[in-house]
């Protein structure tokens, strides 16, 4: 196992951070926190990328449909007649799908970024998941007022400017899957010349 100080771990700008010119904004934030980029690059993914890049399991999908349906419980809306299933399942597929399709909808930035506990610096920066929760001065936060309610409402994913490794195990997994190891540079950052 590495250093703390060399944590590793995976970002993404989605396509809304992209066409809305974030990704140096994001970038910017990212160096100023005395994190460093060790690989980077701008892409146009295929299906089968995301598809793969979003996990499958059962209890992941079944956990996106119990967040959508108490989403609708929470708002008094009706999950039965706005997406004709109650079933988590059913419901979990249909985000998944909704998922993918926003994710290969526009070019990605992926990155890797190494420093102190990147993976927890990297979620701090960004911010709550869902950007209407997102501290003012996170990324997500200062940049986006989308929720799930909306989302549900129009039957996609919420657009939330980037994505960020949950744990280091995660990003290990992401970093392997979007980056081979020869696209990933070592180097020692200088703060001060």
């Amino acid at each position: 196992m590495n250093h703390p100080r060399q944590e590793r771990s995976f970002v993404m700008v989605k396509p809304d951070g992209v066409i809305r010119g974030l990704a140096g904004e994001i970038i910017q934030r990212i160096e100023q926190r005395g994190l460093k980029i060790v690989a980077l690059q701008m892409f146009q993914p295929t299906h089968e990328q995301i598809d793969d890049h979003y996990p499958k399991a059962e209890t992941w999908i079944g956990r996106l449909g119990e967040k959508t349906l108490s989403t609708y419980e929470k708002y008094g809306y009706d999950a039965m007649k706005e997406l004709g299933t109650t079933d988590k399942m059913e419901i979990g597929k249909m985000v998944r799908k909704w998922l993918v399709d926003y994710m290969t909808s526009a070019p990605l930035v992926k990155m890797v970024v190494e420093g102190p506990h990147a993976v927890d610096m990297i979620r701090k920066l960004a911010g709550n998941t869902m950007p209407v929760l997102a501290d003012m001065g996170t990324i997500r936060g200062d940049y986006s007022t989308d929720s799930a309610a909306i989302a549900n409402k129009e039957k996609r994913a919420v657009m939330n400017i980037v994505h960020a490794s949950e744990t280091p195990e995660e990003a290990q997994h992401e970093i392997s899957h979007w980056f081979a190891p020869d696209q990933i540079f070592s180097y020692e950052r200088k703060d001060v010349v």
